[in-house]
């Protein structure tokens, strides 16, 4: 893993801010190459609860969608998946907590948003299986390129490997990339098997924490290329 590691560039994105909430321009819009969907796969893992900065991971992660998502063209197709959502009565049942909750369309920004307010974190980490969904069923019909944005706070613990699959994935599908926002992890065996997952697919890798650098590396993962300004906003 190491040497396969050492023979990819690792793409960085640098922001130095600290608060919770972040300014956004309202005069950019994100367009894809024609013919591209995206995926966004989130993480709704029971660590997603845990505390950042004195807010939760979750209301950061759902504040900065809520900032991102009206700047997505209409015409753009998008989609939403989350895994994690459901605690399952054995562990099998937890590593298989994956669900499309908004299919790949246009006009797509406020049904993400909506759904996103009624998913809870609970359960496990399932990023293998829910790759494995996603490129199974979640783009059927759909010709051109598919680009996956994969967000997790935590490297898989179902007993399966997002590098390994898309190692042998890359052998029969060359029109899938997988960009890995990794959020608040600093366990190195987790974060070469994130790295992996994207650079294997020609997909970006982002490490953020913060809000600027989470909002940062979602807005450079859906090609906007106006700069987001980050500043401080104080809490009313």
């Amino acid at each position: 893993m190491k040497k396969l590691l050492l023979m990819l560039s690792l793409i960085c994105v640098p922001v130095m801010a600290s608060d919770y909430s972040v300014y956004r321009p309202d005069n950019f819009k994100y367009s894809p190459d024609s013919g591209e969907m995206t995926l966004f796969i989130l993480d709704f893992s029971n660590s997603m609860t845990e505390y950042l900065e004195g807010v939760s991971k979750l209301d950061l992660m759902l504040d900065t969608m809520r900032q991102i998502l009206p700047s997505i063209d209409p015409n753009s197709r998008v989609g939403l998946r989350v895994y994690g959502h459901k605690m399952g009565f054995t562990p099998i049942e937890a590593c298989r907590a994956s669900a499309l909750v908004v299919p790949v369309t246009r006009s797509n920004s406020v049904n993400i948003m909506n759904s996103l307010a009624s998913v809870k974190p609970r359960g496990m980490t399932p990023i293998t299986f829910s790759l494995k969904e996603a490129v199974k069923n979640d783009f059927i019909g759909f010709t051109g390129k598919k680009h996956i944005i994969l967000l997790t706070d935590g490297g898989e613990n179902c007993d399966e490997s997002p590098c390994k699959y898309v190692m042998e994935l890359i052998k029969v599908r060359k029109d899938i990339s997988i960009d890995v926002i990794a959020f608040n992890i600093d366990n190195p065996d987790d974060l070469d098997q994130l790295e992996c997952t994207a650079l294997v697919t020609s997909g970006k890798f982002y490490t953020a924490n913060t809000a600027a650098e989470l909002a940062k590396s979602l807005n450079n993962s859906l090609n906007v290329h106006k700069e987001v300004e980050a500043k401080i906003i104080p809490n009313p």
